[in-house]
């Protein structure tokens, strides 16, 4: 499958596309190799096709659910101290979130040994993070990426982001808001999380008792982290879409967790815009093959290759 099989599109359409596609994959086709590769697999996968996670990795709303992960991921100090030491965003934002993007699409789209192999590399990477932190409660703390409280404290994030951001796009879920989370629940078991949450309810309750039990934390390394999330070197109308996908981010956060980023709601109609932007931003990337063609390669081909039941 080639862009040649999508309609032509507008020009700034086009352009638009290749910037958001650079960001995202790392390729200004959106068809990086291990996108590609995900043709080529073996198997079906880890989920079903137009189910719950397909459904929201594919909507527009992964746009805001990226900001508002990473805004949330950094109230656990644990967490943010590895971001902090071991991560090059501020002299490499792109490949930052490019090296993310690959982990989700691979598990989401990918067939299980594509899957498996993606979360191995993720894990290798992870093995070498260790350090020390401070502890919402003051004390010192040493830390691991492999650390089950931080493992699970970046999943129950990711999973309540993305589900947040794919309900600004006002779209539909297979199964609802608990149906994606029992699906993603998939992706948490491969990272070793012991018994994710299973229901929007219980995800959220999980999220708030690592803030009643005083284990988030804003300071200036949080500070920090804000500001340079707020205005990323993203130029032109990347740069004023961005500003708006920030803004809707934040909005859907709640207040007491904005209260520990010191972020503050637009009293703009936010969302409203956000909205208005992720039309154009689904309109570019519809210009052109997704990951999840990728994957319908793949399964109608499997679906050919294996003989019906009698």
């Amino acid at each position: 499958m080639t862009d040649a099989t999508y309609p032509s599109a507008p020009g700034w359409i086009q352009s638009l596309r290749g910037k958001i596609l650079v960001a995202l994959a790392g390729d200004p086709t959106g068809m990086a190799p291990y996108v590609r590769a995900i043709a080529d697999g073996d198997d079906t996968g880890y989920f079903a096709e137009n189910g719950p996670a397909w459904t929201v990795h594919a909507g527009m709303g992964t746009l805001v659910a990226g900001i508002r992960a990473l805004l949330l991921q950094a109230l656990h100090p644990g967490a943010l101290a590895g971001v902090h030491d071991w991560s090059r965003y501020r002299e490499d934002p792109i490949g930052r979130l490019t090296g993310t993007v690959r982990w989700v699409i691979t598990l989401t789209y990918g067939s299980r040994t594509q899957a498996d192999a993606e979360t191995r590399r993720v894990g290798r990477f992870h093995q070498r993070v260790k350090g020390e932190y401070r502890a919402g409660d003051g004390s010192e703390r040493a830390y691991t990426a492999e650390a089950a409280d931080l493992v699970r404290w970046v999943h129950l994030a990711f999973t309540d982001a993305f589900l947040a951001g794919h309900e600004v796009s006002r779209q539909p879920i297979p199964g609802g808001a608990d149906g994606y989370v029992a699906d993603w629940a998939t992706a948490g078991r491969l990272m070793r999380v012991v018994d994710p949450p299973l229901t929007r309810d219980a995800l959220r309750a999980e999220i708030d008792g690592f803030y009643d039990r005083g284990e988030l934390r804003g300071d200036e390394r949080v500070a920090d982290v804000v500001r340079f999330l707020r205005k990323p070197p993203f130029p032109g109308v990347m740069g004023l879409s961005y500003r708006v996908l920030f803004a809707a981010a934040v909005a859907t956060i709640p207040r007491r967790y904005r209260k520990m980023l010191g972020v503050k709601r637009w009293p703009l109609p936010v969302l409203g815009l956000t909205r208005l932007v992720l039309r154009i931003t689904e309109r570019a990337l519809g210009s052109g093959p997704r990951a999840q063609d990728m994957a319908r390669v793949r399964l109608r081909r499997l679906e050919r290759e294996t003989p019906e039941a009698a």
